[in-house]
């Protein structure tokens, strides 16, 4: 769909599963080289490389840990090794567990900005560097979440990070505007996802979460994918600094729809 994209350099953190297998496979339909990055998941990972090269892509899967500048280190070094060059890096990689606050170890709060905050900042330091250094007009898209707007109590740390994320995203992408560098973050609401799956099959908790999104259905992977395909493609190429929500409305107070309140 998006021609500007064929060839492109790609890396997708936390590609193995859910939405970021999902936009490695859409940008393999876009013909782009996928570097996928995953922590554990190896079969997930060799999956995602094959629904890449099916949809008419290339892809490698790299085992590093984002949360750490080592890690980041490796997947540049094999973008450049394995496709001579790096177009678009998407910070996916993402975590959350719920706690009420006054019982979340520092531990917990740790690991959480680790891996959603503190990996988005060393990602996209290093893409940053490369696409400078080589005048590169690169591109990075943040995964961030509906909860970058909307507070969710008992999940105060993953909270915190998407907030962070939202902030991060807006300096940077001010930051580096004069450098035909662009920087976007999509937030999802409630989608289709192995982390979801457990509460989605549950009939009662699934209808909880459709009452408050004004569309009335939980959304697809695939519909985060269309909308991350764009963002990176020249079709975006006068948007920086948003967060385009993927939510079914979520974000419009769903509370208030019918004229209630």
């Amino acid at each position: 769909m998006y021609e500007d994209l064929v060839g492109k350099v790609v890396v997708v953190t936390g590609g193995s599963k859910g939405i970021g297998t999902a936009i490695a496979e859409r940008l393999g339909k876009e013909k782009m080289k996928v570097i996928i990055n995953y922590r554990s998941d190896d079969d997930g990972a060799d999956e995602a490389v094959q629904l890449v090269e099916k949809a008419g892509g290339q892809a490698i899967a790299v085992q590093s840990d984002i949360s750490t500048e080592e890690g980041v280190a490796t997947l540049i070094k094999t973008a450049i090794e394995h496709y001579q060059r790096l177009d678009v890096w998407i910070n996916n990689a993402g975590m959350e567990n719920q706690h009420p606050t006054h019982q979340l170890s520092l531990e917990d709060w740790q690991q959480v900005l680790d891996v959603n905050l503190t990996g988005v900042f060393i990602g996209s330091k290093a893409a940053l560097a490369y696409f400078v250094e080589q005048n590169i007009p690169g591109v990075i898209l943040n995964i961030s979440s509906v909860h970058e707007q909307i507070p969710w109590p008992t999940f105060a740390h993953y909270t915190a990070s998407k907030f962070g994320v939202k902030g991060f995203t807006q300096a940077i992408a001010m930051e580096y505007a004069n450098k035909n560098i662009r920087v976007n973050s999509i937030g999802p609401g409630a989608i289709e996802t192995p982390i979801n799956a457990d509460k989605f099959e549950d009939a009662q908790k699934r209808a909880e979460t459709e009452v408050m999104i004004p569309m009335q259905r939980i959304g697809d992977p695939e519909e985060v994918a269309a909308a991350a395909a764009w963002l990176i493609s020249k079709e975006a190429s006068y948007v920086t600094g948003v967060t385009l929500f993927v939510d079914g409305g979520m974000t419009l107070y769903p509370a208030f729809q019918d004229g209630k309140g």
